[in-house]
């Protein structure tokens, strides 16, 4: 499946998934979003607060496209990411979600406008290496990993089996180069061909 190619499935993906998100952080507390997160020195409050930026950050690329401009996630490089997911960690629950509500709702009304005008500049790279037209698909790989991120609740065993299907052949693309070790990948290809246990030594670098 080819969703970054049909951003018009992969915008509806992403609202449904956006939504499913919203209905598990809308009661958090303020001593919820400073508990750890399942990410290694993140809170709860970053991982939402990086999901809300994100969705700005797809939002300017694909308003970006709508008028013809060819506009990069982020105005000032990774350097911005960071600042704004530590600035915005530390707040208080209520403005955590108030935020990413209001990020995720502009974010599908630049869906709405996208469809509209049928997803004109999808070439568009923005300085990125997919094309502005994968900015739903790549959108709806953020939510649903880092929805399991926050360890509320949801895990692997719900992702959409749409999702999965996209995102299991990019993700074993991979492989690889996160494997630093000759005989770590060819235990794990011998793994994949059916030759062998996978080895419990095997350890991917992150992705």
């Amino acid at each position: 499946m080819d969703l970054e190619g049909n951003p018009e499935l992969a915008s509806r993906l992403c609202r449904e998934a956006q939504k499913r998100l919203m209905s598990r952080v809308t009661q958090l507390t303020d001593d919820d979003v400073q508990s750890p997160s399942r990410l290694p020195g993140w809170t709860v409050g970053h991982v939402m607060t990086h999901l809300a930026r994100n969705a700005d950050a797809h939002a300017r690329r694909l308003s970006g496209a709508l008028s013809g401009h060819d506009v990069p996630k982020y105005e000032s490089g990774e350097q911005q990411r960071r600042t704004e997911i530590e600035d915005g960690a530390t707040r208080l629950a209520g403005e955590i979600i108030a935020d990413l509500q209001a990020s995720m709702d502009g974010l599908e009304e630049i869906f709405t406008q996208s469809t509209a005008a049928g997803w004109p500049n999808g070439h568009f790279l923005g300085g990125g290496h997919y094309g502005v037209a994968g900015c739903p698909a790549h959108r709806l790989r953020e939510v649903e990993m880092h929805h399991v991120d926050l360890g509320r609740g949801y895990t692997p065993l719900d992702w959409p089996d749409e999702y999965v299907a996209w995102d299991l052949p990019q993700l074993l693309a991979t492989i690889p180069g996160r494997l630093d070790s000759s005989k770590g990948r060819r235990l794990f290809m011998a793994w994949l061909a059916g030759r062998g246990p996978l080895d419990n030594g095997t350890i991917l670098n992150p992705w």
